[in-house]
């Protein structure tokens, strides 16, 4: 069983710009270089026979190359359990098509439909209990992020595991738009 998720990596020079804005939090976990990026499916808990039919799936997504910018930040969660800050991304129509070719590539490989509304984000730290003044405060000191544009040129099929410093993500799948 691999617990699974399609993403596109953040660039190593984007990540590094955000590393600025990740302060400001007694006990966030905040996120590393390697681990940041954009979800575009997440498919959880999968038989490795199911995981080998995304993979072909994935694999025959046909989209060009486009740009991408990060712009905004914001939160999950209400304000008594606010879990996670994040980067926004600025809306993009190549994005979002790419997003549902991956959504039509799981359902084609037999995973049952994401029902959640997709909100294109870069996770910055998990938070436990926060202050929801200082979250605010956080979002206002940082709502004006935005990062310069980067290129899309290709997006991953990724397994991820616990490890006692958190998630570590491997690539399963690389997918090269064309």
């Amino acid at each position: 069983m691999l617990r699974l998720f399609a993403a596109i990596a953040i660039p190593w020079d984007i990540a590094q710009g955000l590393a600025a804005h990740q302060t400001g939090f007694n006990g966030a976990r905040w996120r590393t270089a390697e681990q940041l990026h954009i979800t575009l499916r997440f498919v959880g808990d999968t038989p490795e026979t199911r995981a080998d039919d995304l993979d072909a799936e994935l694999s025959a997504i046909a989209i060009e190359p486009f740009d991408l910018q990060l712009a905004g930040v914001g939160h999950f969660g209400e304000p008594q359990d606010i879990h996670a800050i994040w980067a926004g991304v600025a809306e993009n129509a190549a994005l979002t098509r790419l997003q549902k070719r991956c959504e039509s590539a799981a359902r084609r490989a037999g995973i049952a439909a994401d029902t959640r509304l997709y909100r294109p984000h870069v996770t910055l730290a998990y938070l436990k209990r926060p202050d929801p003044g200082a979250v605010m405060d956080w979002e206002a000191a940082n709502n004006l992020l935005r990062s310069p544009a980067f290129t899309v040129k290709r997006f991953g099929l990724y397994s991820t595991h616990q490890t006692r410093d958190g998630s570590a993500y491997r690539l399963e799948g690389d997918y090269p738009l064309r």
